[in-house]
């Protein structure tokens, strides 16, 4: 079979390597501590469930609109409304099978040999690997640690020329735990006035995990980019959602037909019985996200100060979603040497830095979506390693 030659440009997400990895060592016996995936510990809200269920037992079974059932877009727009107060008509919103579709779609829009995008390095590993496939350019926002990892105004506007065509960004960021403020975003939407021709894709699947009672600074906050703005958002990180691949996306009124065109040739429409659930979990009470940032507040003190209180490892205080991205270099080994050897010789799942950026060679990223107890049990058996 002769494969198209694209294929060779194409990534993957290494956060799944690494769990076949770790599920190998489980089936031989050994015990491992799972801080790799990006997926809380909780159950979905039973609420969600039930409205789940009873759509299933109401007779939910059959094709639905493409872009999603109009009830669950509005509760979408109405959900925006609440936290934002912004207006969004429910007809730019299309509901998705999780989040990477808006990412594949809207860098598929813009994507071609020629063009250049913009994305966040270190960063979600789909950015730059659905960048490639296209053949367009890839260029890559330098999240430094010496800025905390948060994203810098001036930087990134310094990279646009009148070949980009799109600029993602991620805030709360993963793999760095980086928050940006509303200041630093102030700063940058303004300063996109200046590039009409540029397209934004704001990734803000952790807007509802954000610290020490933050406020997102949503892209919805200015509606003079609306003609050129992607919101990605969904239910997979704020309702312990991951497995029902379930996600909501806003797009200009003018890119709303070729997105659907996509949705059509791809998926068809997402699930019709879970699209009730989902406007159950957006029209209920927050009380399983507020309980979830309680205790994700607990695990970042936890794993910040243990982390820094081993021998050569440095650790950013994450200011958003529940990721840890460490300096592990002063242990004497990279990134990818520290994972593999947490992995065999402590136990522990993690990811090396390289899976988010050629350049994070002397991170690992830590997910704390795990219980205190398998958080303090995988500190002690890294300090045994190290010390």
């Amino acid at each position: 079979m002769k494969l198209a030659k694209s294929l060779e440009r194409l990534g993957t997400e290494s956060a799944f390597k690494i769990l076949a990895d770790a599920k190998k060592l489980e089936s031989e016996g050994r015990k491992i501590i799972h801080l790799s995936l990006g997926q809380p510990d909780f159950k979905s809200p039973d609420h969600v469930v039930k409205a789940t269920k009873k759509a299933l037992d109401d007779g939910h079974h059959g094709y639905v609109l493409p872009n999603g059932i109009i009830e669950c877009r509005e509760a979408v727009t109405r959900k925006i409304k609440k936290l934002y107060n912004s207006d969004i008509d429910p007809e730019r919103v299309i509901i998705m099978p999780g989040g990477k579709p808006t990412m594949y779609y809207a860098i598929t829009l813009f994507g071609e040999p020629g063009a250049e995008i913009i994305y966040p390095d270190p960063g979600f590993p789909i950015y730059e690997s659905m960048i490639n496939y296209t053949g367009a350019k890839a260029v890559p926002i330098n999240m430094l640690e010496s800025n905390d990892f948060s994203i810098n105004p001036e930087k990134i506007l310094s990279l646009i020329n009148n070949n980009t065509r799109l600029l993602i960004l991620n805030n709360p960021n993963n793999p760095t735990g980086a928050f940006t403020d509303k200041n630093k975003i102030d700063q940058l939407a303004e300063g996109l006035k200046k590039f009409p021709h540029v397209a934004i894709l704001s990734d803000e699947i952790y807007s509802r995990q954000i610290f020490d009672e933050k406020k997102m600074p949503t892209f919805f906050n200015y509606p003079e980019l609306y003609d050129r703005l992607i919101v990605l958002d969904g239910w997979s990180k704020a309702y312990s959602m991951t497995g029902w691949r379930l996600g909501w996306s806003v797009w200009p009124e003018s890119l709303i037909e070729h997105v659907i065109k996509f949705c059509v040739n791809n998926h068809s429409c997402v699930n019709a019985a879970i699209q009730y659930g989902a406007i159950a979990a957006l029209d209920g009470p927050d009380d399983t996200i507020n309980l979830m940032m309680e205790k994700f507040t607990k695990r970042r003190k936890l794993i910040y100060e243990g982390l820094n209180d081993i021998k050569g490892i440095e650790c950013v205080m994450p200011g958003g979603g529940f990721y840890a991205f460490p300096k592990v270099i002063g242990t004497g080994m990279n990134g990818k040497e520290f994972a593999k050897k947490c992995l065999h010789d402590a136990g522990v799942a993690i990811v090396p830095g390289t899976a988010f950026g050629k350049k994070a060679t002397d991170y690992v990223r830590f997910s704390f979506a795990a219980s205190q107890d398998n958080i303090s049990k995988a500190l002690e058996n890294i300090k045994k390693i190290i010390e």
